[in-house]
């Protein structure tokens, strides 16, 4: 596993200071977690017999991908305003039913309590859910009809 870089160590960037810090306090999170996290969590991906096929086929250079879903998990689990990204859009194209899913949030559950402490685990985790259940709703909802706006539920 790589080790993170210097500015991945620290919030550099937060949209609501006070809230991150006492997230950070009441979860043990910070930026080198969940780096760990990101990085332990892709590598059960990679070798996955059903998600890893889907990975490989469409990311060849790993080390940027990695440092988006560092963001990405800044943002949601610290509310740094570090990842400005469309997961939807990047998801629609891809292979992937309700089982992918159930399968993404296994390996989550499984390395949140694996590499955070008990509160950061169930924070990253009922955000991972929360996110897998809108996603999965959006994918379908976008594979079922191309090109049309996802409904707001």
């Amino acid at each position: 596993m790589s080790q993170p870089k210097p500015d991945e160590l620290r919030v550099t960037t937060t949209v609501r200071p006070d809230r991150t810090a006492a997230i950070m306090a009441e979860t043990g999170l910070d930026e080198k977690v969940l780096h760990d996290l990101v990085h332990a969590f892709y590598a059960k991906v990679r070798r996955d017999t059903v998600l890893g096929p889907i990975f490989a086929a469409r990311i060849v250079d790993w080390d940027p991908h990695l440092d988006r879903m560092v963001a990405f998990w800044s943002s949601v689990a610290l509310m740094t305003g570090r990842y400005h990204g469309r997961p939807v859009p990047a998801h629609t194209p891809l292979p992937i039913r309700g089982a992918h899913f159930d399968c993404w949030l296994a390996l989550f559950r499984e390395t949140a309590r694996e590499i955070c402490v008990p509160a950061g685990a169930d924070h990253v985790i009922e955000l991972a859910e929360r996110i897998a259940r809108s996603l999965h709703i959006a994918v379908a909802d976008a594979q079922t009809a191309p090109g049309a706006i996802p409904p707001v539920r």
